[in-house]
């Protein structure tokens, strides 16, 4: 039984940090992300589940009319 020493669990969350840039630079959004914003904004609210999070996030994207350009 090991235990976590300060080193690691700073390593451990650069890389959660490096993977979720890499994710928001690809444009994947980070469901993990979501829950944590959900449980300390809006705690009575039910959170979607991972498939809803992104068939929405995908409809955010690339729903026609929605033009981000001129």
């Amino acid at each position: 039984m090991s235990r976590s020493t300060p080193f690691a669990e700073r390593l451990r969350g650069l890389w959660r940090w490096l993977a979720q840039t890499g994710r928001l630079i690809v444009g994947v959004p980070d469901y993990d992300l979501y829950l944590a914003h959900m449980r300390r904004r809006h705690p009575e609210r039910t959170p979607m589940t991972r498939e809803a999070f992104f068939a929405d996030r995908l409809q955010a994207r690339y729903a026609r009319g929605a033009s981000r350009c001129c």
